[in-house]
């Protein structure tokens, strides 16, 4: 039986120690002791991910590796922050050494694309639950924020939403497609892309933005009560991918517009920068699609007196279309 310390060393610790360029002190004291570059910013975020709620019990935990840390890097890709390195805390029911080895490995190869270093954290018995703690670095002048849209912006999204919820669909049953089909969308659930050059190449461009993890519906309206104002999207203009169109529309709808964990960016820019936002788009390989417009706030519309998004279809028609995000305290 693996104890605590043989369990964080071999699986853990001694493959941080033989990767520590960024942190001045890794793993191996009571802290860790990390920087970030001159004239930048620390970005932090914190991610928890529990068994039965973020994952299901039989993911592959070479998969599982990989989202526990995708989820956070997702984070600071929405800042435009560069990834320095980052601490994991988890529970396990019991060591097993098939599982630990598997799950270290989606974790670290992840991790060394790039180059985000494990500087620490903790492990204990108990339900599977994990926990990242992830630290970047950004200048404060380029920083991406929730709170800096303003009327007029154009909306865009990264990718292709929708495919990780149609994949949760498939596994629970609640729609039918094709092997190819439900591999794209199994793909996308288990192994999120952390849009990092896209939220690097955005620096300068982009002036609000977040990742889209709890569904796009919900996670636009962030930025809208951040920056106190509204928008107007475009419904028929969201992307998706060829495998989501192929489901009947309203279940499309549901997934691009309500479904959580596609880990997308959704920012906002200046018409003027379109030009600039494709080319950034270009630079880090992928697509990113312009769905709508942010809309001042209009007292004396009741409308329009507070954020909110106002959907329509490709001929302008307004649709009345009732939206929620991804609550972690009610079932999705």
């Amino acid at each position: 039986m693996l104890s605590e310390f043989s369990l964080i060393d071999r699986f853990f610790a001694s493959r941080a120690r033989a990767n520590t360029r960024r942190a001045a002190l890794g793993i191996g004291d009571d802290c860790a002791l990390i920087a970030p570059p001159v004239g930048e910013m620390l970005a932090i975020s914190t991610d928890m991910l529990v068994e039965g709620r973020h994952f299901l019990p039989d993911v592959d935990p070479n998969a599982l590796g990989h989202k526990t840390l995708a989820v956070n890097l997702s984070d600071l890709a929405a800042m435009g922050a560069a990834p320095l390195g980052f601490t994991l805390a988890f529970s396990l029911p019991k060591p097993r050494e098939d599982w630990l080895a598997a799950f270290s490995a989606g974790l670290f190869e992840l991790a060394d694309r790039f180059g985000c270093e494990l500087i620490g954290g903790d492990t204990t018995a108990g339900p599977l639950n994990l926990c990242v703690t992830v630290f970047g670095s950004v200048p404060q002048e380029t920083a991406l924020r929730r709170d800096a849209a303003q009327p007029g912006d154009d909306i865009w999204v990264s990718g292709t939403p929708g495919d990780a919820r149609a994949g949760l669909g498939v596994l629970r049953g609640e729609w039918q497609t094709d092997a190819a089909d439900a591999a794209v969308f199994r793909r996308a659930l288990e192994r999120p892309e952390p849009r990092i050059a896209l939220g690097l190449a955005l620096r300068g461009v982009a002036r609000a933005a977040l990742d889209v993890s709890d569904g796009l519906a919900g996670d636009l309206l962030h930025i809208l009560e951040r920056s106190n104002v509204g928008a107007r999207v475009d419904v028929d203009a969201l992307p998706r991918s060829a495998a989501l169109a192929r489901l009947p529309l309203a279940v499309q709808r549901q997934c691009s517009l309500a479904g959580g964990d596609d880990y997308e960016l959704c920012f906002t820019a200046t018409p003027g920068a379109r030009n600039a936002v494709e080319a950034a788009a270009q630079h880090a390989g992928v697509r990113a699609t312009r769905i709508g417009t942010i809309t001042p706030l209009d007292p004396a519309d009741p409308a329009r007196a507070k954020p909110g998004i106002a959907w329509h279809d490709g001929t302008g028609a307004p649709l009345n279309l009732t939206l929620q995000g991804f609550d972690h305290f009610h079932a999705d």
